[in-house]
């Protein structure tokens, strides 16, 4: 039933017939176990599957079996109810966003315990995250119809009551707060007054979910919306009375896979695993009708039609996707002009073809087409969704292109937009104004690969961009977005270190760190930021590179180049004498191992994992490339501003 598609998970495809069958055989062939989890935690599970496929992982990790390239990752739980199915339906649900994932659960009822004793399980096991997972009868809800006095003495108490528990464990641990918002119960006390009279409890409620974003903020912590999540199923249907006086479970066991999502695509969030790029097919997918035989004036997507509002509702939905950051493509089987003349020329059409970055229309097969759309965005596929009616390309792209998120679309149109939103592929934790123009930077991408393939000469092609770079330390107005950057760059990363808004802030004012934030601009528009540099000063005479990233969609410009002329600068000013900088390889970033030898580093050491160090003199010379420089906040003896190189 289509109604039922949140928490069923309708856009996974169905999970097969022997699947219990192939999590018995997991671990058989160990070289492929981790892609072979994900596969299966790929498909729309029930509770009693991702039950049997988190046994099957803790079965094949005790046999020492890696789970990579599944990243690791451990999560405390803390709750005041009983969360045995919970931690299970998390482990398994986890591998389909790429992590594999230990939970460590405190025991029942034992939430304030835990998080303050040092030596809980929980706080002892060294957590990445700690979920807080305490429903409405976890705190001190006192309900006083009318009262507001009362009212706001009640909500002070509970999310006094939250503070206490983040505060212990930010105090013993250095994992993040993974706040969950409260599912209001259904009973009314005064029906439809009761979210507008202080002191109800719905009112309560709903005055404690705004303090716990603020909360979560004060933090440095998350929020996972479970009160969205069972406002989609209904609450009457989301809080089982049976199952908690029986087994004090906060929520119907049949909504584990639903609520084992909402966290886990939070956690893929926060670990800069949220999809980018948006893939689509045109044909019955944008507009009803083939547009080849049909024209523009036969295709459905008019208002005063149901199928063309439902095609219309689809577009605004993508458009506002685009206009949050998500980058847009189309792979579609066509000519290329008949394919781009509904964009052109049909007047009712919510997209325009400037909404896209890349357009490939021709009569290549689409794991072809979305492996060069990658290529020319320089994005990982694990950065797209293709979405396409037919159901021979979804499953050839799956097949194909393992990496890339497809979604199973309903038969009626009428349901695509609410189907690709319940997905959930494009979660944040954070949204900044670098989010909200990610759309136009990769767009303003695709207009320099045009150029670039006019222009044969490389170095010509750079100097016709006019490319202005400014360099900057770390400071207050751009701290979160530098956060944002190191939390969620793996291909373009050295060492792949994670530091929090609370480390950038206390880096700025270390005088033994020297930070660089790296922005770009060019004839086609604001890059925003695209580097971030963190140097150790270790002595008087040597800097330790602690962490280098750059955003990969600026590669092939020289700003690695820039960036080392600008830190050996400001080096040689200090009398530093040496440069050091380590590789530490991962699943992802591969693409920078020889990072530092192309920029005149000698290797000084190399180990068996494939970690290298690399050293340099800052008294070499680096070559010049086209581009002006901006040096902005740096001490009087900083490069002047407006160099040109």
């Amino acid at each position: 039933m289509e109604d039922s598609a949140n928490f069923e998970l309708s856009w996974l495809p169905k999970a097969p017939g022997d699947f219990s069958k192939q999590c018995r055989s997991l671990g058989s062939q160990t070289a492929e176990c981790g892609a072979a989890v994900r596969k299966l935690a790929g498909y729309r599970l029930d509770t009693n599957q991702l039950l049997s496929l988190s046994k099957a992982i803790e079965r094949v990790r005790s046999e020492g079996v890696s789970l990579a390239p599944l990243r690791p990752y451990r999560l405390g739980l803390i709750s005041n109810s009983t969360s045995d199915f919970v931690t299970g339906a998390l482990t398994a649900t986890a591998a389909r966003h790429g992590i594999d994932l230990e939970c460590i659960a405190a025991g029942y009822d034992q939430a304030v315990q835990e998080s303050l004793d040092a030596h809980s399980a929980v706080n002892s096991s060294a957590p990445d995250g700690v979920l807080i997972a305490i429903d409405w009868r976890g705190l001190p809800i006192l309900p006083s119809p009318g009262d507001s006095e009362r009212g706001v003495e009640t909500l002070r108490a509970s999310i006094a009551h939250l503070r206490l528990m983040a505060t212990g464990i930010r105090q013993n641990t250095k994992a993040t707060c993974i706040f969950q918002t409260l599912a209001a119960p259904p009973e009314a006390l005064f029906g439809s007054l009761d979210r507008l009279l202080p002191g109800t409890t719905r009112w309560l409620i709903d005055e404690i979910n705004r303090a716990i974003r603020d909360l979560a903020s004060e933090t440095e912590g998350i929020v996972v919306d479970i009160a969205g999540a069972a406002e989609t199923v209904g609450l009457a249907n989301w809080h089982s009375p049976e199952q908690w006086n029986i087994a004090k479970l906060a929520f119907s066991q049949d909504y584990a896979p639903l609520y084992a999502e909402y966290v886990c695509r939070a956690i893929s969030a926060v670990r800069g695993a949220t999809r980018r790029c948006l893939v689509l097919d045109l044909d019955n997918t944008l507009w009803g009708g083939v547009i080849g035989d049909d024209g523009v004036n036969g295709i459905r997507v008019a208002q005063g039609d149901a199928d063309g509002e439902a095609y219309l509702a689809l577009q605004s939905y993508i458009l506002a996707l685009r206009n949050r950051g998500v980058v847009l493509a189309v792979s579609s089987k066509n000519e290329d002009e008949t394919a781009r003349s509904p964009f052109r020329e049909h007047p009712d059409m919510v997209l325009r073809e400037e909404h896209f970055a890349i357009f490939q229309a021709n009569w290549n097969d689409k794991p072809t087409n979305i492996r060069a759309i990658a290529q020319e965005l320089s994005l990982g596929l694990d950065s797209f969704v293709f979405v396409d009616d037919n159901p021979f390309e979804r499953e050839l792209v799956r097949q194909s292109l393992p990496e890339v998120a497809v979604p199973e679309m309903p038969e009626d149109p009428a349901r695509y937009a609410r189907t690709l939103a319940a997905a959930g592929y494009f979660e944040s934790v954070v949204f900044s104004e670098e989010d909200r123009k990610r759309a136009s930077y990769y767009e303003g991408n695709a207009r320099r690969a045009a150029l670039q393939k006019q222009v044969t000469d490389l170095e010509a092609y750079l100097a016709s961009l006019k490319m202005e770079i400014t360099f900057q330390p770390f400071n207050e107005v751009g701290r979160a977005r530098i956060a944002q950057l190191i939390n969620k760059s793996n291909q373009f990363n050295l060492t792949t270190k994670r530091y929090t808004e609370s480390d950038v802030a206390r880096m700025e004012a270390d005088p033994s760190y020297f930070t660089l934030q790296v922005r770009l601009t060019d004839v086609y528009g604001d890059n925003g930021m695209i580097s971030v540099i963190i140097c150790r000063k270790d002595s008087t005479a040597e800097w330790e590179i602690d962490l280098w990233l750059m955003s990969c969609r600026v590669l092939g410009r020289r700003v690695e180049n820039m960036a080392l002329r600008e830190l050996v600068g400001h080096a040689r000013r200090a009398g530093v004498q040496t440069l050091t900088g380590a590789y530490i390889p991962t699943a992802r970033n591969k693409l920078v191992e020889r990072h530092y030898a192309s920029l005149g580093f000698n290797q000084v050491r190399g180990a068996k994992d494939g970690a290298t160090l690399w050293e340099l003199d800052t008294h070499v010379d680096l070559p010049t490339f086209p581009m002006t420089v901006r040096s902005l906040g740096f001490p009087e003896t900083a490069m002047p501003a407006g160099r040109f190189f």
